[in-house]
């Protein structure tokens, strides 16, 4: 291997593309994440929520034939699993690990079941036509910055507009405003006329639509099929995004960044026959997922988080 062409403008410019790429569905699922655990819920059923929602999204794009009909039903099927988890750790007070445990479980689990049901075991891998990249006119032509940034599938255009959406809910409004009093105070918030269980529903259930629609983005854009080893441990990756973010959306965001071009590379390089072996490159990115929670342990989550809170 030449390792030389690690530092051509052409291996640069096709790295933090794909890293971009890459990390569009973390980005997602970790901004939702960012609403639920900064109201006091910490949902840990993303992977499920993901892949269950993803063959959602796969089989009504199929069928119906429609891509954005696809992302609705993903999106929709992600919003119902929030609820699920909302109702069983809000009203019914469950203990939020083991429920989120459970919800992952129950994704893992119905995703093949359904799947296999419907499209039955054939030889031939159902697809759709994935999204393609949308250049963005006149931007998509700026030297190195253009390709990087400006031509992309929707969900990557989405997903900046969301980053700077999530910043502006949590920081500049007056839900943002309860959003944080409910996730360090409850007792406080709740005081102050501020309907806690509500805040926290809208919010586990705004983490669950975007998970869903992070997991359109694998069935929809990356694969064009459904595969049930297509999320792999994704789920988990940006639930630990959110601890290394700070519970921040743009941090949160710079940490989908970070792992998103750490993938890309390791991909570049077995690409281009790099003597490392293969198994090693593709740990890499886990590798920092480790680190990301070690990092975690010196961070202050929101002083609600996991607590249940009761009306007296």
């Amino acid at each position: 291997m030449d390792w030389s062409q690690l530092l051509t403008p052409l291996f640069l410019t096709q790295l933090l593309a794909a890293g971009v790429t890459l990390a569009t569905p973390l980005a997602l699922a970790a901004l939702g994440e960012v609403f639920a655990e900064r109201s006091g819920s910490l949902n840990l059923g993303l992977e499920g929520i993901m892949l269950f929602s993803g063959f959602i999204g796969f089989n009504a794009a199929y069928h119906i034939g429609n891509l954005w009909i696809g992302i609705l039903g993903a999106v929709m099927m992600g919003s119902i699993m929030g609820l699920l988890f909302a109702f069983m750790t809000i009203t019914l007070q469950a203990n939020q690990t083991v429920t989120g445990l459970a919800i992952n479980f129950l994704g893992n689990g119905l995703a093949p079941y359904f799947y296999r049901l419907v499209f039955k075991v054939t030889l031939d891998t159902p697809r759709v036509e994935p999204f393609q990249n949308v250049p963005i006119p006149v931007l998509s032509d700026i030297p190195f910055i253009g390709d990087i940034l400006f031509n992309h599938s929707v969900f990557t255009y989405l997903m900046f507009l969301l980053v700077a959406v999530t910043f502006v809910i949590i920081y500049k409004t007056p839900f943002g405003l309860r959003l944080n009093a409910v996730g360090e105070s409850p007792q406080t918030a709740d005081t102050l006329g501020v309907n806690v269980g509500r805040i926290r529903y809208i919010c586990v259930v705004i983490g669950g639509a975007l998970a869903g629609m992070a997991g359109a983005f694998y069935s929809l854009v990356e694969l064009g099929s459904y595969s049930d080893s297509m999320i792999n441990g994704r789920g988990f990756i940006a639930s630990a995004l959110v601890i290394f973010g700070r519970w921040d959306p743009v941090w949160t965001f710079g940490g989908a960044l970070l792992f998103g071009l750490i993938d890309a590379f390791q991909n570049r390089l077995q690409v281009l026959g790099s003597p490392i072996p293969s198994n090693f490159l593709q740990v890499l990115p886990y590798v920092m997922t480790i680190l990301v929670l070690l990092i975690g342990r010196i961070r202050k989550p929101p002083a609600a988080l996991c607590i249940p809170y009761v009306r007296k």
